[in-house]
């Protein structure tokens, strides 16, 4: 009988599958890399390489080691915070902005407006086309639901609402903030969102129905600069990361803000000091930690006293509303794009001018490099893992 049940519950899930009623069982699991070698920082001045290619590439941490699966040639760019790119919770959509295209004489960055669509559950993935949206799409994020996205539109003051119904995403219209925005995330029950505002240095509050996306017109005042942000996994707390010195290093000390999402309103409680120019921000799927990736002075001229030759993460250690910096650990030059697996136990950290992303193996509160990067392709100014 215990056979029987068995042959027709597999019967049963297959006929769902076909008919489309339950999602496929996802194979890979990504950490999705946006590499960009038109646009360089060498000895900290910007270099255009007209002829230089950029690309995604997409690291399959499924198995005992993390391997590039496959590479795409879809254009992105280290413009803009290391979040411009998005996995769906169920691992079988990618979103990649455009945030800047050469001009016509390939002298200079303008703004684009594309947000590129990759299948990830093709063998390899495949690029699937692309939608217009606002003008320099950044700092995005997939809704927890992989119901909608939204993109921070830079070059204006507006968010883009976009639908995604399986592999469809159409455009469905902004949402005026007032003031430029950079990066968008949202809380776990997928009913507020925070967008960062770069220039105005502070973070704004949206309600989120559906794909009705409303600014509440609460804005908090953060740190200098505020590039990227993270929510913790039980919504209880944000994190964002301020970069200073107008997102590059200036040989002085920035902090993330902590802001307490139960409070009515939400509010900040605490800035903590972490590094020179604090790009990234990524909190652990466990809730125990979060990580931000600091330029620490590798994007500056040579002859710069806060010069350094290497980046860093810094580890956060959280408990319950309170965050404490636990250890800096150096890696690569221009450290800016990091992830962690969704089991929490790995972090991926891009090392921009090194074309690498170093392994480091998260045990509790306790991150150790393995010293073992994986080569890619491309600089790596941006990374994500799998929306949650």
């Amino acid at each position: 009988m215990r056979a029987i049940s068995e042959k027709l519950g597999a019967a049963v899930l297959a006929a769902l599958l076909v008919a489309g009623m339950v999602p496929a069982l996802a194979g890979a699991q990504y950490i999705i890399t946006g590499n960009d070698n038109k646009a360089l920082l060498e000895e900290g001045q910007l270099v255009i390489r007209p002829e230089g290619a950029q690309s995604v590439s997409l690291i399959d941490i499924s198995g005992k080691a993390p391997v590039v699966k496959a590479t795409l040639p879809i254009p992105n760019s280290i413009f803009g915070p290391p979040t411009n790119l998005a996995i769906s919770p169920d691992d079988t959509l990618a979103l990649v902005a455009q945030a800047v295209k050469l001009n016509e004489d390939a002298s200079k960055f303008v703004p684009s407006d594309q947000v590129h669509l990759i299948d990830l559950t093709l063998s390899p993935p495949k690029d699937i086309g692309s939608i217009t949206v606002g003008k320099q799409p950044s700092g995005m994020s997939i809704h927890p639901s992989g119901k909608m996205a939204l993109v921070a539109n830079r070059a204006e003051t507006s968010l883009c609402i976009l639908s995604i119904e399986g592999k469809t995403v159409k455009f469905v219209g902004n949402v005026d903030t007032e003031d430029g925005v950079t990066h968008v995330v949202f809380t776990p029950d997928g009913r507020r969102a925070l967008a960062t505002k770069f220039t105005s240095n502070k973070v704004c509050l949206l309600e989120v129905d559906g794909t009705n996306v409303t600014y509440t017109g609460l804005d908090l005042p953060v740190g200098i600069n505020p590039y990227n942000a993270d929510i913790s996994p039980d919504g209880k707390l944000a994190i964002v990361a301020n970069t200073g010195g107008r997102g590059r290093s200036d040989g002085n000390i920035d902090t993330v803000t902590i802001i307490d999402m139960e409070a009515d309103p939400p509010r900040v409680i605490d800035h903590v000091a972490v590094g020179d120019a604090p790009e990234g921000i990524a909190i652990s799927p466990t809730g125990e930690i979060a990580v931000t990736g600091n330029l620490n002075g590798s994007d500056a001229p040579p002859n710069a006293f806060f010069h350094n030759p290497k980046g860093s993460i810094t580890v956060l250690g959280i408990e319950g509303k309170k965050v404490t910096k636990l250890q800096e650990i150096t890696l690569g030059p221009i450290t800016e794009a990091l992830a962690f697996s969704p089991d929490g136990k790995w972090l991926f950290v891009g090392n921009l001018n090194d074309q690498n992303v170093s392994v480091l193996k998260v045990e509790g509160k306790k991150v150790t490099d393995t010293g073992k990067p994986i080569p890619l392709p491309g600089r790596p100014g941006a990374m994500r893992g799998r929306a949650r």
